[in-house]
């Protein structure tokens, strides 16, 4: 559905088209799809195969049949085809209209726009997904609300992540502290979440918004990732990623609940998080030594045990790991005193 919602975002063509109906106040049904694997539900209609351009579009709304575009929109292929999708299909949808785009983008997974005539609303459909086009004002005004709520988020979230760090550093990780630190970033992905879809449907009106957020909280997913990877218990999740995926669907009432979290982690109820000490592999302190590719950091992990280990290791040591020569051992042993330096001014000015 983004990339739906961004073909058809302020500043396209297609958005320009869609517009030029609205205001005309026509109903219109646009299908964007292989018209090969279409062609099994049209009934009548006029072959065009003519390349697109908002005025052809406008102008076509005139009729009444679905407009057929090709794949990636950049030709119109059919105009005033009537569509016969499997009548057996559920939909919600009251009228004719819509309740068609909906069962043709269940039954073929197209991108489907259908245009209210009465009400001068822009309904999306891409298959089993719905999504309702909203004021470019009124998308702003809410984009920029939350583009607020992330600033708080992710402010509390370097906080807990600093203080995290600090206590890998002096082997003093509580599964308290990582549940804390792992529930704020989450909250704080599922924000940048929630403003990228807005992004996307906002298009040119949303680029500013776009640098801004990434300024903002570019690194947390990155972050998130190696958190899971440092403190799982890869034999009960069956890897980060799956752990991940429990996470991202976990509903946001669980996320505020610690001992949901650690189940996410692997980790039984019967553990209380405040008295069982954890310790971390090491993979996100070693992705904020820049430069470092993601395999060496797997391999540093792999050869030493913990976080713990590694810090201590000699030049010599860090040069058994298989892809660290001299000059990259020096560059891990370098960024790792960096980061311990910057760890201990970060905690103190946040004191």
């Amino acid at each position: 559905m983004l990339d739906a919602l961004r073909r058809i975002s302020p500043g396209t063509t297609m958005r320009q088209g869609l517009n030029d109906i609205l205001r005309a106040r026509l109903g219109a049904l646009i299908v964007i799809g292989e018209p090969a694997e279409l062609s099994f539900m049209f009934s009548g209609g006029i072959r065009l195969d003519q390349a697109f351009s908002p005025y052809l579009l406008y102008e076509l709304a005139k009729m009444d049949g679905a407009i057929i575009l090709n794949a990636v929109a950049t030709r119109i292929v059919y105009a005033n085809v009537q569509l016969m999708p499997d009548p057996t299909i559920p939909s919600a949808e009251t009228g004719t209209r819509h309740r068609t785009a909906e069962r043709v983008a269940k039954q073929t997974g197209a991108f489907v726009i259908s245009i209210s005539q009465q009400r001068d609303v822009v309904t999306t459909y891409v298959g089993d997904v719905r999504y309702q086009l909203e004021a470019i004002s009124d998308i702003l005004a809410k984009t920029n609300q939350a583009v607020t709520t992330l600033e708080t988020y992710r402010t509390r979230f370097e906080q807990v992540s600093t203080r995290l760090t600090a206590l890998e550093f002096q082997g003093a990780v509580m599964l308290d502290d990582v549940l804390v630190a792992l529930q704020r970033a989450e909250m704080t992905s599922r924000m940048r979440d929630e403003i990228e879809r807005n992004i996307a449907e906002l298009g040119v009106e949303g680029r500013l918004i776009k640098i801004q957020l990434d300024e903002m909280s570019e690194w947390v997913p990155g972050d998130e990732v190696a958190m899971v990877r440092d403190y799982e218990i890869t034999d009960v999740t069956g890897g980060h990623r799956r752990a991940l995926e429990q996470l991202r669907t976990m509903p946001d009432s669980q996320l505020l609940e610690l001992e949901q979290l650690a189940e996410v982690l692997g980790y039984p109820r019967s553990v209380s998080p405040v008295d069982y000490a954890v310790t971390p592999r090491g993979y996100r302190v070693l992705s904020k030594i820049p430069r470092l590719p993601e395999g060496v950091i797997a391999h540093v992990v792999e050869h030493f045990d913990g976080l713990e280990a590694f810090v201590r290791a000699s030049q010599a040591e860090l040069e058994e790991v298989e892809g660290v020569g001299g000059v990259r051992a020096r560059e891990i042993r370098e960024g790792l005193r960096r980061l311990q330096e910057q760890n201990l001014v970060d905690r103190y000015l946040n004191l």
